[in-house]
């Protein structure tokens, strides 16, 4: 049996997400996000879903311009208290002991201690309601070589230990359970 709710946002698990914005140190930002995603693969968009209150909408908007910077155990705390706290009152990266890095296309700064980073330039701000949607293309992506496979070279999602969100709660993700095209794979 099925109960009926009112509508409501329940697609989960979504990628906890730490945004950095800011074109200049004294204006550099740390968002916390769950409200992001791939939208297309040729060209290669994604977005990110903010309030018109939050510090880094206008940020972002001035700039035109965010690196998502994907989070890990390591990095559970700071995103929790980068999404609690305001860019207006404090300075995240030093609160956070995180490191500003230098960005290859966009002057917005990325995380170093972050697992991985996405460069992302704005093409339109769409006005949703209580979130506007920046869907933004991405101009580069850069992977601490630590989470990489020796063998094959690519992003170990695994090793990396990548966080989630899942209503009210972050979550790390488990173990492979498949891979894509699996279920259809000719058996040897």
């Amino acid at each position: 049996m099925k109960q009926d709710w009112r509508p409501g946002t329940m697609i989960y698990p979504l990628p906890a997400v730490m945004i950095s914005s800011g074109s200049k140190p004294d204006e550099y930002n740390i968002m916390t996000a769950a409200w992001t995603g791939t939208i297309c693969s040729d060209p290669v968009m994604c977005y990110v879903s903010i309030r018109q209150e939050r510090h880094s909408y206008s940020v972002i908007k001035k700039n035109m311009e965010f690196v998502i910077n994907l989070t890990n155990k390591d990095l559970a705390f700071a995103t929790d208290w980068c999404g609690v706290r305001s860019g207006k009152n404090y300075n995240k990266f030093k609160e956070m002991n995180l490191t500003p890095g230098k960005a290859k296309f966009v002057q917005a700064p990325i995380i170093e201690e972050s697992p991985l980073n996405i460069e992302c330039k704005v093409k339109e701000i769409i006005s949703l309601g209580s979130h506007d949607m920046f869907i933004a293309e991405v101009l580069n992506v850069k992977a601490d070589e630590k989470y990489l496979n020796k063998e094959t070279g690519k992003f170990d999602m695994e090793a990396a230990k990548l966080t989630a969100y899942e209503h009210g709660g972050y979550y790390e993700l488990g173990h492979k359970i498949g891979k894509f095209g699996w279920s259809v794979e000719k058996k040897k």
